[in-house]
């Protein structure tokens, strides 16, 4: 494995990779990595040459309240693990190396960025789809991947690469858990004990949920009030939103059809650590 630190430098090797008619795929991180980012490597090895992933904590995309200063970094042991993936080239440039002056351009993908994490975290998806336009820019890969516990980020990416007509094929990979059902993420290193074993209760409601969908269940009020209603159940648990919506345009409806896809996502804080789930189910 080869690590990056600069633009140039990284436009440079893979321009000879794809000279010699090599495939480029694309796993953008945030760092500290764990097995879900792991997974998207080993998906693009499954159909790429060259896997090349970035670790660049964007702060573009965290509000002025939000975690970016405490957001946890290990580039030496983020780099061990790739290494190990299989990963062929480590992307890691500074904030000074992307944003060397006051960004004056802004990506704004309008509608699907509205509901959810949009709503609670205004000019998040601003930051993302910016950041991951200037990444593709700079990578310019074939497939890019991206995990779907982050459904809507991924919503909002699809639709950023078909409005824009981008040259890159969008990988969705499905969510990993832990063997007690939590999904995984980097802010899990948050969670003391308690919050952690009260944070069961997402994974265990969205099964709930397709329990109830699956039962004949398609008032979506009821299906909301019975996931909120079981999270409630921890002292610890503050709830930010529970939401089933249409899926990937994240539309609201008052009850489910056959044949619909839908997202029920959840973000709820346990301390200071805020945890996103979710479920995409086929009705």
């Amino acid at each position: 494995m080869r690590t990056i630190t600069t633009i140039n430098e990284l436009r440079d090797v893979l321009r000879a990779e794809r000279r010699e008619g090599r495939t480029v795929g694309f796993v953008p991180t945030m760092g500290f990595l764990h097995e879900g980012h792991i997974s998207l490597v080993n998906r693009a090895k499954e159909i790429c040459d060259v896997v090349v992933m970035s670790i660049f904590v964007n702060p573009l995309q965290f509000g002025p309240n939000e975690d970016f200063d405490r957001y946890p970094r290990d580039i030496p042991r983020d780099s061990k693990l790739a290494e190990e993936a299989g990963v062929s080239y480590l992307f890691t440039p500074g904030v000074e190396e992307m944003y060397p002056s006051k960004m004056l351009t802004n990506v704004s993908v309008a509608e699907v960025t509205e509901p959810l994490c949009g709503a609670s975290r205004p000019g998040h998806f601003d930051g993302v789809a910016t950041v991951v336009t200037k990444l593709f820019n700079i990578v310019q890969p074939h497939y890019a991947f991206f995990g779907q516990k982050d459904a809507q980020q991924l919503a909002v990416i699809e639709q950023m690469v078909y409005d824009l007509s981008m040259p890159v094929t969008i990988v969705p990979c499905p969510t990993l858990r832990e063997a007690d059902g939590l999904a995984l993420s980097s802010r899990n290193v948050y969670l003391s004990a308690e919050e952690r074993e009260q944070a069961l209760a997402l994974s265990r409601s969205l099964r709930q949920a397709q329990a109830m969908v699956e039962a004949g269940e398609r008032d979506v009020a009821t299906i909301r009030d019975a996931v909120a209603s079981e999270i409630s159940q921890q002292p610890l648990a503050v709830i930010d939103y529970v939401e089933l919506l249409q899926y990937p345009r994240l539309g609201y409806t008052a009850r489910l059809a056959e044949g619909d896809r839908v997202l029920l996502a959840l973000a709820v804080k346990f301390g200071k650590t805020r945890l996103i789930d979710n479920i995409i189910m086929n009705v």
